[in-house]
């Protein structure tokens, strides 16, 4: 096994988490909850998404939390963004990294953004060279690398195509994201290993959702193979919307209780990782999803 000593956590819940809400989150809770966030010791923290608020309406405040974090000079802030006209609305907003988003699954790529993988490859590699040519980090995303909630099992040398044709474009990282969240250990070292083929493991980051239960696991496993990049959601942020009532993301808690046990450095505070959470969850309404959180809040309770 080759266990990284250090994982940088890339926090994805202030974009990622709550595109899911059926509500709008004010922009002022938003940049509380970012600042709480890099007051953390988070690294990467995914604040926003420039994307049509037609579609995603929750992001539609995303110039304005740019606009109002307190920007750490030590923190990332990317957004995501579709196509020129966003990368241009970005960098109007002080954008300085920025993350495309591509799919594995022919289906999964005409449902969320009408079009095809190859159209939507020859779109990203114009929004990238632009990104690169105006001095911006980019990130990619490939969506359904375990599973797609139509075509079912997704190959792997799909996946370690477009991820190697998102590396070539000029992607600093590469994220595999199981979408549906139905992979599990052996399944995420054999991804790791396919895509490794075409990127390099140290520009390999894991996105799990924790649909079936799998999510820690599946980190672990790909820790194993020397992975030390793992995209998180604070209080487990964003269900999955292919599986009504179940939970989607991984709660950024959890894997840093997980790293913590096994002595990997990320440079996190927990207790102020878990007051980011309580405070967002207070603004929802409803309780964390975290299971660190749930059992150290009861921990105090019954003290």
């Amino acid at each position: 096994m080759t266990i990284p000593k250090h994982v940088k956590m890339v926090e994805v819940g202030p974009r990622d988490g709550l595109q899911n809400e059926s509500a709008v989150v004010p922009a002022a809770v938003k940049i509380a909850l970012i600042d709480r966030l890099g007051e953390a010791g988070l690294p990467v923290i995914e604040v926003g998404a420039f994307v049509s608020p037609k579609w995603v309406p929750q992001m539609a405040d995303s110039a304005a939390v740019l606009a109002g974090i307190a920007r750490r000079p030590e923190v990332a802030y990317p957004v995501l963004v579709p196509n020129l006209q966003g990368l241009e609305a970005a960098r109007a907003a002080g954008a300085k990294d920025i993350a495309i988003f591509g799919a594995a699954s022919e289906t999964f790529s005409k449902r969320n953004i009408n079009c095809s993988i190859a159209e939507s490859l020859e779109r990203f590699a114009a929004v990238a060279d632009a990104a690169r040519a105006a001095g911006l980090g980019v990130r990619g995303y490939v969506s359904c690398v375990l599973g797609c909630p139509y075509e079912g099992e997704v190959p792997l040398d799909a996946v370690t195509a477009v991820s190697g044709r998102l590396f070539d474009m000029g992607c600093a990282e590469i994220s595999l994201g199981d979408t549906i969240g139905v992979g599990t250990p052996g399944r995420a070292q054999a991804l790791i290993r396919a895509v490794t083929q075409r990127v390099p493991l140290d520009r390999i980051a894991v996105h799990f959702h924790d649909t079936y239960g799998q999510a820690l696991a599946n980190i672990l496993a790909c820790l194993e193979l020397g992975v030390a990049v793992v995209d998180s959601s604070v209080a487990g942020l964003g269900g999955c919307p292919y599986a009504v009532g179940a939970s989607g993301n991984v709660a950024s808690e959890d894997v840093l209780y997980m790293l913590d046990g096994m002595g990997i450095e990320t440079g996190v505070d927990p207790r102020k990782l878990i007051a980011a959470g309580a405070l967002i969850c207070e603004h929802l309404g409803r309780p964390t999803v975290s299971k660190v959180a749930r059992a150290l809040a009861g921990k105090v309770a019954t003290t």
